[in-house]
C-alpha cells in the first residue's frame, strides 16, 4: 500500500461522501480506492469510515485523521514547489468552473500569459452558470457574479461588473424604443430573463435617476440560465434584457445592440471567486486567485 496514495483516497471519499465519486476524481476504479481505504484502517488499526448503501459517514478517529492529513498533503505540496533546488513554479492540475461570458471574452484570451507566467499548472475550465458542487465535484476554485451567500465556501470580491439595458435594433424597429424604464411594463415589450441556477428565479435590476428607482417586473418572452444563450437571445431580438457592458461591447460596436435608458444608473454586478473554506489553497490556487483579481482589476474594478 502507498501510504500518500491512501491518504488521497481517504480524503476524497471524506470530501466527497462517496466512494464512487472520489474514485472518478483520482482516476482510479471504485474498487481500488475500496482497497486502499480498508489497508488503510488495518494498518492504523481503528475505523476511519461508517459505510451503508446510502452514504458513508466519518468516525471520530477517520475526522482527526482527515484534519492531520489534509495538512500533511497540502505542506507536502508546498514542500515539492519550495526546495531550493527545485523550480519555485507552482505545478499541477488546478479544476476551476467560471461563467461562459467571462471565459469567452476575457479569461481564455488572457490565458497565453497566464501561461507564460505558470507553464507547469494545467488547468481544467468549466465554463458554465450551473451551481458546483465543489466538494463532490473536486473543483478547486468558482467564479461566480451575484451576491455569495454559501456560508461553506471562503468567497474573495474580485471585481464588480457595469450592468446596463439592451435590446436588438431589429427588436426596437418592431416594438418601439422606451423613453423610461417604467415603459417596459407596456404589453408591448418583452423582458429577456435570466435565471440564476443558485435561486431558481430571475434578477430584479432596479434603474435609478434623481432619487426615483424602478424595478422593472415586465412580462418574460423567455428566461434562460446561461450567459452565452442570454446574450444570443438579446441578438436574435426577443426582448430587452440587463447585460455586463463587457458582454454587450462588442455587439454595440457593431450596431447589432443599442443601450437604453443611459442617463440611469444599475448597481453593478459583484464577481466573487470561491473555494471550499476547509481546503488548502495551495501555491497554484493562490497564483490563479491573484491572476483572476489583476485581470479583473483591469476589465471590471471593485467600486469603492
Amino acid at each position: 500500500m502507498d501510504r500518500f496514495d491512501a491518504m488521497k483516497a481517504f480524503v476524497r471519499v471524506v470530501e466527497s461522501g462517496s466512494f464512487t465519486k472520489a474514485a472518478e476524481t483520482l482516476h482510479m476504479s471504485r474498487t481500488s480506492v475500496t482497497q486502499l481505504i480498508q489497508q488503510l484502517e488495518v494498518r492504523l488499526r481503528v475505523k476511519l469510515l461508517n459505510r451503508t448503501t446510502r452514504k458513508v459517514n466519518v468516525t471520530a478517529d477517520g475526522a482527526a485523521y482527515y484534519d492531520r492529513a489534509v495538512r500533511l498533503l497540502a505542506d507536502l505540496d508546498d514542500l515539492e514547489t519550495g526546495l531550493p533546488n527545485a523550480s519555485s513554479l507552482p505545478k499541477g492540475l488546478l479544476r476551476v468552473d467560471v461563467p461562459a461570458p467571462l471565459a469567452t471574452l476575457i479569461l481564455v484570451p488572457a490565458l497565453p500569459a497566464f501561461y507564460a507566467r505558470y507553464p507547469d499548472i494545467q488547468l481544467d475550465m468549466g465554463a458554465s452558470d450551473r451551481k458546483v458542487d465543489l466538494i463532490g465535484e473536486n473543483v478547486d476554485c468558482v467564479v461566480r457574479g451575484g451576491e455569495f451567500t454559501d456560508q461553506s465556501l471562503v468567497a474573495r470580491h474580485v471585481g464588480d461588473l457595469a450592468l446596463g439595458v439592451y435590446a436588438a435594433a431589429s427588436y426596437l424597429e418592431r416594438a418601439g424604443t422606451p423613453a423610461h424604464p417604467a415603459e417596459l411594463q407596456d404589453s408591448e415589450h418583452r423582458i429577456v430573463s435570466f435565471r440564476w441556477s443558485r435561486s431558481g428565479k430571475p434578477f430584479p435590476y432596479a434603474l435609478k435617476r434623481d432619487g426615483e428607482s424602478v424595478r422593472v417586473q415586465g412580462r418574460h418572452a423567455l428566461a434562460i440560465d446561461d450567459g452565452n444563450a442570454y446574450l444570443a437571445a438579446a441578438l436574435a431580438g426577443l426582448g430587452v434584457l440587463w447585460l455586463p457592458e463587457y458582454m454587450a461591447r462588442a455587439a454595440v460596436a457593431r450596431g447589432d445592440l443599442v443601450q437604453l435608458f443611459q442617463d440611469w444608473h444599475i448597481d453593478p454586478m459583484p464577481l466573487y471567486l470561491a473555494f471550499p473554506e476547509n481546503r488548502h489553497v495551495s501555491k497554484k490556487l493562490r497564483v490563479f486567485i491573484d491572476w483572476v483579481t489583476e485581470l479583473m482589476a483591469q476589465h471590471a474594478p471593485v467600486q469603492a
